[in-house]
């Protein structure tokens, strides 16, 4: 067991959430999130969770597993053409994750693209802006999937929330 990783998720609470991502920062998320799906027919979903319960951190959970698992949970691959992405946050350990469904970029986007979008947030976050990086991410991974359009271009319409997901 890391004791150091336990520490931060102990330590990491609903203030730490409230006081980084207050109500105008979603509120700005949101907005984002709407103006960056009317340019791709795409399906971007925001999500932070703020840490892990001790049986989590014990069994070794990693962010990865936790954003596939918030991907599942959220219903991002449950869009009629498969083109959800998630952008997942896991606040105590600092880490952002992108989980993209099999209609994006049908495993064309490189991973290199995903993981670039993440350090975009993460370098904001590390500085203490957490609008601006998570606007910045929304507006890379919007980047990317007009690069890279799912393998279906027809919109289906709004199929996922606008409002970041509370984890």
């Amino acid at each position: 067991m890391d004791f150091k990783r336990l520490f931060r998720h102990l330590t990491t609470g609903p203030w730490t959430l409230r006081r980084r991502f207050p109500p105008a920062v979603l509120a700005a998320i949101e907005a984002t999130v709407r103006a960056a799906e009317s340019r791709h027919p795409g399906e971007i979903r925001f999500a932070v969770e703020t840490a892990l319960a001790p049986q989590a951190l014990w069994r070794g959970l990693q962010p990865r597993h936790c954003a596939e698992l918030a991907f599942a949970r959220l219903g991002v691959w449950d869009t009629e053409h498969n083109n959800g992405v998630l952008i997942y946050l896991l606040l105590a350990d600092h880490d952002v994750e992108i989980v993209a469904d099999r209609g994006v970029g049908r495993g064309r986007v490189p991973a290199a693209e995903w993981e670039a979008c993440c350090r975009i947030m993460e370098e904001h976050f590390r500085a203490g802006r957490f609008q601006a990086g998570a606007v910045a991410g929304v507006e890379a991974v919007a980047a990317v999937l007009a690069r890279y359009p799912p393998v279906h271009p027809v919109d289906a319409g709004n199929e996922l929330p606008d409002r970041p997901a509370i984890l």
